[in-house]
């Protein structure tokens, strides 16, 4: 079947087949729980299908199956671990339509944004697999009466805590780097997107993954998530979500001193500088804000404009915004649909209060629907012109289709207006000087920095936050520090 047979059958059932409903622990699905939860189809505000919530004894089982296959993946030659990741990468490749689908469903993202996360999950296996045999230390000189070197081991057990924005690559991005360290792994995907995880997982196993390798648990982050967080044989904890559970989740993690990655969240800027061109900076903020309806840690939510080129650039912005067909994202709509109810509620309730205040609302600002069936969980592309630094639009992650808008005059209060937040992921910077680019790339306080494209970059550089956006890095080589110790070995040259 084609993805649009796929997608047909599932517009027209109401229905995917074959969805896994049980854990998967020790390479195969377990038997339904009789503790399940219904997953909903944010497109249609409707469940679609139930899955397992996991128990104390779940997860317990799940990590006593890691720790297992931990001691065997370490003995795996690393080019046998790289000829499995590639064949993960095929196999991947040969399922994308079918996971691309149920990330739709599942999540509410657009077909065409589902697809580039399926094909980001490939690139990650194809990457890491590259890397499984090239984790070499290094040699130290220590002068002639002894030979010093290091040497990089896998942590063992890493668990994994996946978001709902991205639940197919942000699982990749974490598993791929684990499996290529030599680690095995326990994951616990969103309770609102369950199954790309637990597709990916038998398919892991399909290509070669050896059992036990890699585990899925359903369920609540308060329960099964939480009691990961706690257990001392997890070595490496790797989080993506907010700034408050990122918190709890390290403060449960502290007693056993756990190896922490955490990616929280973002209010990055997109700024532009006088001499920037004003349509590629309303084409560079309005994919910046708009894509996965602004459901990215890293979106670009604030726009931090000259004064000199504000009314222009607004002015393209807002009469694109208003034209976005929010829709089913298996309807390729130009933006899909909020996650959830409960988030679309805390979406409405930012910009209610942003109106309230008196906010300059140019386009958008309320609740919606699918454009052709009324249904869904939806928010209205919104632009808010004006704001003071200080603004809770400004200061506080809004994670949906809102875009903030700052003004300045010089090069010194953009840069403040920028780094004026508590967070500190990414930023992406619109001129056309290059000593000036390259100024204020080095003044920003954040993980990375783009020139005059705002989602420039990719996998192969690193990805992650200072401040309140967390700590430790993702993709890239970096990404496989977390899941590596070094040792380092010295042996006496003395007779």
């Amino acid at each position: 079947m084609t993805v649009q047979d796929i997608a047909q059958d599932y517009l027209t059932t109401g229905k995917l087949d074959a969805l896994p409903d049980g854990h998967f622990i020790a390479g195969k699905r377990t038997p339904t729980s009789n503790k399940k939860m219904e997953s909903f189809d944010p497109g249609r505000a409707e469940a679609f299908a139930e899955f397992s919530l996991g128990s104390d004894t779940d997860m317990d089982n799940a990590i006593d199956a890691a720790e297992k296959a931990a001691l065997h993946w370490r003995q795996v030659s690393p080019a046998e671990r790289c000829r499995i990741l590639n064949n993960v990468a095929r196999v991947f490749r040969d399922n994308a339509d079918r996971l691309a689908v149920i990330e739709v469903v599942d999540s509410g993202k657009t077909l065409a944004e589902a697809q580039g996360d399926v094909q980001s999950s490939v690139r990650l296996f194809e990457y890491y697999a590259g890397a499984a045999d090239k984790l070499d230390g290094r040699s130290v000189n220590l002068g002639p009466a002894y030979t010093a070197f290091t040497v990089r081991e896998p942590v063992g057990v890493t668990g994994h805590i996946i978001p709902w924005n991205y639940p197919t690559s942000t699982f990749a991005r974490g598993v791929a780097p684990a499996l290529a360290a030599g680690c095995s792994v326990v994951a616990k995907p969103a309770e609102t997107t369950p199954f790309t995880a637990l597709v990916m997982a038998e398919l892991l196993c399909e290509a070669g993954v050896p059992e036990g390798l890699v585990n899925v648990v359903t369920g609540l982050g308060s329960d099964v998530g939480a009691q990961m967080a706690r257990d001392p044989r997890i070595k490496q904890l790797t989080f993506t979500g907010s700034v408050t559970t990122g918190i709890n989740v390290a403060q449960m993690a502290a007693p056993n001193v756990t190896r922490l990655t955490l990616e929280l969240g973002g209010k990055s800027p997109l700024i532009a500088f006088a001499d920037a061109d004003p349509e590629k900076v309303a084409d560079g903020a309005y994919w910046a804000i708009f894509s996965n309806a602004g459901q990215i840690c890293s979106a670009g939510s604030r726009l931090i404009l000259h004064k000199s080129i504000r009314d222009e650039v607004l002015s393209i912005l807002a009469e694109r915004a208003a034209k976005i067909r929010t829709g089913h994202g298996l309807t390729a709509p130009d933006m899909g649909a909020i996650n959830s109810e409960l988030h679309l509620t805390r979406i409405k309730a930012h910009v209610d209060a942003a109106k309230a205040r008196g906010a300059n609302i140019l386009t958008g600002g309320d609740a919606t629907g699918d454009a052709e069936t009324g249904k869904g969980w939806f928010f209205q592309p919104t632009v808010i012109a004006d704001l003071a630094p200080n603004d809770p639009a400004v200061q506080e992650e809004i994670f949906g289709p809102v875009l903030s808008v700052q003004l300045f005059e010089s090069e010194e209060e953009a840069v403040a207006l920028a780094n004026g937040t508590d967070f500190g992921l990414i930023a992406s910077v619109y001129t056309n000087d290059v000593g000036r680019a390259m100024r204020v790339a080095g003044a920003m306080d954040c993980g990375q920095v783009s020139v005059n494209d705002y989602w420039a970059g990719g996998l192969e550089l690193p990805f992650g936050g200072n401040k309140k956006s967390g700590y430790g890095r993702e993709k890239g080589w970096e990404g496989l520090d977390a899941y590596t110790k070094v040792k380092s070995i010295t042996i006496s040259n003395a007779s």
